[in-house]
């Protein structure tokens, strides 16, 4: 079975990204695919006391110019890593496991990466150790055209569209707000691991 999976660039990535990563040995993120806005390249979903919350990194846009996503620089002119810092902290300060993950994001954020690319890549390694889960991941700033040695999800994991066929939701975990709103789905990796913790790959698995 081919275990070889071609992704887009994601910050940090939902739990069906880490499902799927959990099932396969190499993971290859396409660094030459162009920019796309609302997408997960440069957004993540959490869910706290108000409900949904997306944090969305923000770039320096080229009006008009279509940019590989291994060219887009991130802009810090508003202190949006500040803020998703803040934001975490108010849907996650009260789980269990806030005070074991929360220095890795801080540490993460703090260091204000240049890029975007460097941003995505750094949240993804952080949460593969997170899960404990070894993979051989790399970037490649040519768009892969020639995908038939791969599972090629790059457009079908997008938050505007339905999970992919074959592609299965994350069962139900406890959150710390379902007394509020209930199970929401399709969370960033940060929800799950704030919750479950080490039973996080479990849980992932359970999905197989």
């Amino acid at each position: 079975m081919d275990r070889s999976l071609l992704l887009s660039a994601c910050y940090f990535g939902t739990v069906e990204h880490y499902a799927l990563m959990a099932r396969s040995t190499r993971v290859v993120i396409d660094a030459g695919e162009h920019y796309e806005r609302q997408s997960y390249r440069n957004r993540t979903t959490l869910i706290g006391p108000n409900g949904k919350q997306d944090l969305v990194a923000s770039i320096i846009r080229q009006s008009g110019v279509k940019m590989p996503m291994h060219t887009v620089d991130l802009c810090y002119t508003e202190p949006w890593h500040l803020q998703h810092l803040q934001a975490i902290r108010s849907a996650y300060g009260q789980t269990p496991w806030f005070i074991h993950y929360m220095p890795d994001i801080e540490q993460l954020l703090l260091e204000r990466h240049a890029t975007l690319l460097g941003l995505d890549l750094a949240s993804i390694r952080l949460a593969l150790k997170w899960l404990g889960l070894s993979l051989e991941l790399e970037a490649s700033t040519a768009y892969v055209e020639d995908a038939t040695q791969l599972t090629d999800l790059r457009t079908g994991l997008h938050p505007k569209k339905p999970l992919p066929a074959g592609v299965r939701p994350v069962p139900a975990y406890d959150q710390v707000f379902a007394d509020r709103h209930g199970f929401a789905g399709r969370l960033s990796i940060v929800d799950l691991v704030m919750n479950a913790g080490p039973d996080a790959l479990r849980i992932l698995q359970a999905g197989r």
